[in-house]
């Protein structure tokens, strides 16, 4: 007997004859009512029942549990089996008996969720495979329906691969096991990864095992970052460091290789347990240093591009693995120090010269300053002595001021030939880094790459003429220009300045000269040689006070001396007994000699 008509009775005082014959029956409607529902399943609102599909489409599921009326389930509540078909029993849950529209409302969700938490136990249990449907994603994995619960499935778990783009798994419906369960959250983790694990680490153990160094396999890209790239070698990892993949320089290994492109590598070396791989990529093909042009010399000019540079010079890449190096003193003549970012940059193409060539070590060292022109191998024919430049201060010193004639061609003038009459003490209250200044060349040091040059040269020199105007014992308008310890600096006429000392500064009321005064000062000391002028102003008024005391003393020497005459004219002639004896004595020396 089916489940449908188990319920079913015939009725005692049902007259068959009249049935057959077609003749009416009297009975009543209440009777009739009463046979119709003795004929259906009893139901009650809010128990679980089987019953059996009878139809589906996109938006319901029909199932006929035995009742008056067919129950309407959404498909939705399917998602989790996309084999579900017509004749299948399914359990449902009664939601209502009838509605108001006289429908039986049934749910398939809800039957599978009174007993979906022993399920899922049981499938932890027994490490039973079972099927959830994806529903969407979530932070770190996705939401997969499993027996009416939501369960999470990591990002992790879902393949032995990592996965890129996990939006391709929404709305699928996989196999998985149950791997934990928080009991007091009723949560649930499920794993797709687990499935597929144990099939793969045999795989694994067989291609661990056969593992060598030199051995060449294939393997398919599955993740590239920007230290290397990892390959699978069917269930196995190995790394490709980015300094493997190619002979030449790699700035992204994405230029190289790409996702799951299958690639062809070597094992290079991995540890004991065999866990760590090291694959290479470049050791396939030849090294470029050996197919490099065998006539290739030193002296050689050669083009190639800047891969990198570092302050102490740049690698140009002649051919892909190729490289040489261009010191940063072999891009100018220059001595000063400098970057490379100076000359060059990383993209650059450049003309240089093979300086060293070492195919043994595969080393090459360049220069692009060897295309020009050395300019100190003639340099007495383009700066010879006297001959008249402007240059372009560099840098400074407390004795002079270096400069740069042209790149390579530097000179120093010392702090003294900078001016023939103002007293430098530091070159920068002269001139300042950057400018240009005229120079002549005073002497070339051809060894030491380096010229003498004087900038005050190229006036006349002014003390031949200062010689002729501030002779000793002149007298000239000076201005004190500075105060120091030991004097002050006083400037004269035509630009030159002296120097007098703190008694030369007193004045004639007996103040001091003050900064700024403006005075006549007297020429005490000149010096052609050491470009000196002494002054005093004390002098000026003193000399002449001087003369006036002599001129006073002349005129009286004349009566002095008419008086001292009348004296000796008028004094007695008379010698005394002491000077006597004083005159024996002198007398009686003389004789013997002293």
């Amino acid at each position: 007997m089916s489940e449908l008509t188990k319920n079913v009775q015939p009725l005692q005082d049902f007259d068959w004859g009249q049935f057959e014959n077609g003749t009416t029956v009297n009975v009543s409607k209440e009777e009739l009512d009463k046979a119709y529902d003795e004929t259906l399943n009893k139901v009650a609102d809010h128990q679980v029942v089987e019953g059996k599909v009878i139809s589906i489409d996109k938006k319901e599921v029909i199932v006929n549990i035995g009742y008056k009326s067919d129950g309407i389930i959404p498909a939705s509540e399917f998602r989790y089996n996309p084999d579900l078909k017509v004749g299948d029993t399914v359990e449902v849950y009664v939601e209502n008996q009838e509605d108001k529209k006289g429908q039986l409302i049934l749910s398939h969700k809800k039957a599978r969720l009174s007993k979906s938490w022993e399920r899922v136990n049981a499938a932890l249990d027994n490490q039973e495979v079972i099927q959830g449907y994806i529903k969407c994603r979530t932070k770190g994995g996705m939401i997969v329906d499993v027996f009416g619960i939501e369960a999470f499935l990591p990002g992790s778990q879902i393949d032995v691969h990592p996965i890129r783009d996990y939006d391709q798994f929404v709305g699928k419906t996989m196999e998985f096991k149950v791997v934990k369960i928080n009991q007091e959250f009723r949560n649930v983790v499920v794993s797709h990864k687990a499935l597929i694990e144990a099939e793969l680490e045999a795989q694994k153990k067989e291609i661990i095992g056969k593992l060598e160094k030199g051995q060449i396999l294939e393997g398919t890209v599955k993740n590239i970052t920007s230290y290397g790239v990892f390959v699978d070698l069917g269930g196995v990892d190995g790394l490709i460091h980015i300094t493997d993949l190619s002979w030449g320089r790699v700035d992204d290994p994405h230029k190289v290789v790409e996702l799951d492109q299958k690639i062809n590598v070597v094992i290079l070396d991995f540890d004991d347990e065999k866990k760590r791989i090291a694959l290479g990529l470049k050791q396939l093909t030849p090294h470029p240093w050996d197919a490099l042009d065998q006539e290739l010399k030193v002296g050689d000019h050669v083009k190639g591009k800047v891969v990198v540079i570092a302050d102490y010079g740049a690698f140009v890449e002649i051919q892909p693995g190729v490289e040489g190096l261009i010191h940063v003193s072999e891009m100018s003549w220059s001595q000063h120090l400098r970057s490379a970012q100076e000359f060059l940059k990383v993209g650059e193409e450049v003309e240089a010269v093979i300086l060293t060539l070492d195919r043994d070590e595969r080393k090459m060292s360049l220069g692009i300053k060897q295309l020009k022109e050395d300019p100190w191998e003639a340099i007495e024919v383009k700066y010879p002595v006297g001959s008249k430049h402007t240059a372009k201060v560099r840098n400074f010193t407390n004795f002079g001021v270096f400069v740069e004639l042209e790149e390579g061609v530097d000179g120093l003038i010392h702090i003294s030939d900078l001016s023939w009459t103002k007293k430098v003490k530091h070159p920068s209250e002269f001139t300042q880094v950057g400018a240009d200044i005229d120079v002549i060349v005073l002497d070339i040091d051809k060894e030491n790459r380096r010229l003498s040059l004087g900038h005050k040269q190229l006036e006349d020199n002014p003390w031949d003429v200062f010689e002729t105007i501030y002779t000793v014992g002149s007298v000239h308008e000076g201005k004190i220009t500075e105060l120091l310890e030991k004097g002050a600096v006083v400037a004269l006429e035509k630009g030159v300045e002296g120097f007098a000392t703190p008694k030369h500064l007193v004045k004639e009321d007996g103040s001091q000269a003050a900064l700024g005064e403006e005075l006549p000062f007297k020429v005490i000391e000149f010096n052609k040689d050491s470009k000196r002028i002494i002054l005093s102003h004390s002098r000026t008024f003193e000399d002449v006070q001087r003369e006036e005391k002599k001129a006073a003393k002349k005129q009286q020497q004349p009566r002095a001396k008419k008086e001292e005459s009348v004296k000796i004219d008028n004094q007695p002639a008379a010698t005394t007994l002491g000077d006597i004896d004083v005159l024996a004595e002198l007398k009686a020396k003389m004789e013997k000699g002293e």
